[in-house]
């Protein structure tokens, strides 16, 4: 454990650092988790003493720190509450897992235990074959999933199941490592019986995601099953996913983004002048955010006055959930991370670099949307949107990049920067809120794609990841979509950071 020499300037740096690497981080005090650094945010004031400050929508402490102790995976602070003389222990923690390994096995054999005899009972007559829940990365197959092939006679269906203790993203993620094992199943037992299709089971009420997913597959290519389990009744009912291809999705309104440049005309001008590379994306009428290839620095917002019921522009900045106000107490500190950010996060910076790694996605998300036609030059370049979100009863999802063709069909990027096994339907749930918001009028009610007639054909849905970072489940996973989705695999050169060349396509089959 390293000891840290702790001042205001120490422990910035420090946090700023570990939460940069660690953007999924909880803050616990006393044992207690009080913040999540995706939501939440910081800052550390102080001459003599040093002063965390955090705060999120829930709740808001501030607290003098004492001492900092390091490891990799875990800050620990020394610190006190104003007023009381008793120092507490708050742990910043790299993510927020905190069920122990043997806690996890334990809760996956019983589940194992349960899926067993819950296909016994629902399928009398069946062999149940292949039952596992030991890892194979080989495959892509974590233990986090129960698997089995349910076979009567000649016919057979893929079984993967996942229990109540795991994440909500992991849940969601079963369909992905459902239909692999199918895959993989069918290619196994070639000759000996026929794959039908997959029985995917998930716990009551959490099976939303894979609901929607399941709808949009193509039911030519494979029969999909999707049960829920009440794990305490030990029992299961089909979900009828038929019901879930017409999505109910809110969409945000269109923010005129000419009206807000002009409103934050003072800021964007004090911010370009330390970088004239900075981009400027709107994310409401109030605020605007300020990225150096894809990385935010700062924000600027419209805020009440302090002496009156006016709104006057502010600027706050910081890296990750760090933020300052800016003003002249801390222009130095403004100007040190603009120095820090422009020496090394640019096309020829070094691969090793902290500030030139993170973000991969948003940056190369801000070069498409500065040239959408290096993508497809039928994709109209007056008409893009970014990070637009489009939320369901329990999810919310950001769009990558929307835009239209010159003929006005719609058209979803996905975008991946490194391998990603979720790519193929990440880019279904969008495509089909897409569709779900075309067909009822919602792109034309909330302002977006102004001057252009739509066409009511299906959207187009491009997945874009660089072609050494392809990962291989991709194409296996493509083949199941349904036809109505045409979709387009574009892959890129490595070095899409120096300009967007597309060096590969993969095209669905028309039909």
């Amino acid at each position: 454990m390293q000891s840290v020499i702790l001042t205001a300037e120490a422990l910035a740096g420090v946090l700023e650092a570990f939460l940069l690497e660690a953007p999924h981080a909880i803050l616990l005090e006393n044992g207690e988790p009080l913040f999540d650094f995706q939501s939440a945010r910081y800052s550390v004031s102080g001459e003599g003493k040093c002063v965390l400050h955090v705060w999120s929508e829930e709740r808001n402490i501030v607290r003098r720190v004492l001492d900092l102790e390091a490891t990799p995976r875990v800050l620990r602070l020394t610190a006190l509450r104003f007023g009381r003389s008793k120092p507490e222990t708050i742990e910043i923690c790299a993510d927020a897992g905190h069920r122990s390994a043997s806690a996890q096995r334990a809760s996956r054999l019983e589940y194992q235990r349960l899926l067993t005899r819950l296909l016994e009972r629902e399928y009398p007559g069946a062999r149940i074959e292949s039952l596992s829940s030991k890892p194979d990365l080989e495959h892509s197959f974590s233990p986090i999933y129960t698997r089995a092939v349910v076979r009567t006679g000649q016919s057979a269906f893929a079984v993967l199941g996942v229990n109540e203790a795991e994440s909500q993203a992991s849940i969601d993620a079963a369909l992905t490592f459902g239909m692999l094992w199918m895959d993989r199943q069918r290619q196994h037992q070639a000759g000996r019986y026929h794959i039908e299709g997959l029985k995917l089971f998930v716990p009551h009420g959490q099976g939303e995601i894979a609901s929607q997913r399941m709808a949009h597959l193509d039911a030519a290519a494979a029969k999909w099953q999707l049960l829920q389990v009440a794990e305490g009744a030990e029992s299961c009912e089909e979900v009828d996913v038929r019901d879930h291809g017409n999505l109910a999705t809110r969409l945000v309104r269109a923010v005129d983004r000419r009206a807000a440049h002009e409103r934050f005309a003072d800021s964007i001008a004090r911010v370009r002048t330390h970088v004239p590379d900075a981009n400027v994306s709107v994310d409401s009428a109030s605020e605007i955010v300020f990225r150096l290839y894809g990385l935010e620095f700062a924000r600027a917002r419209m805020a009440p006055a302090a002496d009156s019921f006016r709104n006057i522009e502010t600027i706050v900045f910081g890296m990750g959930p760090a933020e300052y106000t800016l003003d002249a107490s801390n222009e130095e500190l403004f100007r040190d991370i603009i120095e820090r950010l422009t020496a090394r996060r640019h096309p020829a910076g070094s691969h090793g670099d902290l500030l030139y790694r993170l973000c991969p996605e948003r940056w190369l998300e801000s070069l498409i949307t500065r040239d959408v036609r290096s993508i497809d030059e039928r994709l109209d370049g007056r008409y893009v949107y970014s990070q637009v979100p489009a939320f369901t009863a329990s999810d919310r999802a950001m769009l990558d990049v929307l835009t239209a063709t010159i003929d006005g069909r719609l058209a979803i990027l996905e975008l991946k920067a490194d391998d990603d096994i979720h790519l193929a339907l990440q880019g279904l749930d969008y495509w089909a809120r897409v569709r779900w918001h075309q067909q009822n009028g919602g792109f034309v009610r909330n302002g977006y794609f102004a001057g252009c007639e739509i066409s009511s054909a299906p959207p187009l849905l491009y997945l874009v990841t660089p072609v050494l970072r392809t990962h291989p489940a991709t194409s296996v996973l493509l083949k199941y979509l349904s036809p109505e989705i045409d979709w387009q695999l574009v892959q890129l050169d490595e070095h899409w950071r120096a300009g967007i060349r597309v060096v590969n396509r993969q095209r669905a089959k028309k039909l």
